[in-house]
């Protein structure tokens, strides 16, 4: 005997994906709790693009932006070991 499947409202699921954007929430944890599938939340959360933005403390930061600033980040570690290098090398003709 084939299960009836469930419909759920639009209101229903943005709860949900709000519910799993709030600090320390995971997915499988609110999944569970509203006695649905993990990968359903998961889907629904892809769906209102939840994932295409990552946590940056509280802040919601874009897929973009993230990857501008790790690209950023790369830059001045560079920077900051020619920089290092040079030091070394500026130290060792003072001896």
């Amino acid at each position: 005997m084939a299960r009836e499947r469930r419909v759920f409202s639009e209101e229903f699921k943005r709860e949900a994906v709000k519910l799993v954007g709030q600090p320390g929430a995971s997915k499988a944890a609110i999944a569970r709790d509203l006695g649905i599938g993990a990968n359903l939340l998961g889907r629904w959360c892809r769906d209102a693009n939840v994932d295409a933005e990552v946590a940056v403390g509280r802040e919601k930061v874009s897929a973009q932006e993230y990857e501008r600033m790790r690209r950023e980040l790369a830059k001045v570690k560079m920077e900051r070991d020619i920089l290092k290098k040079a030091l070394g090398y500026f130290a060792a003709d003072l001896k």
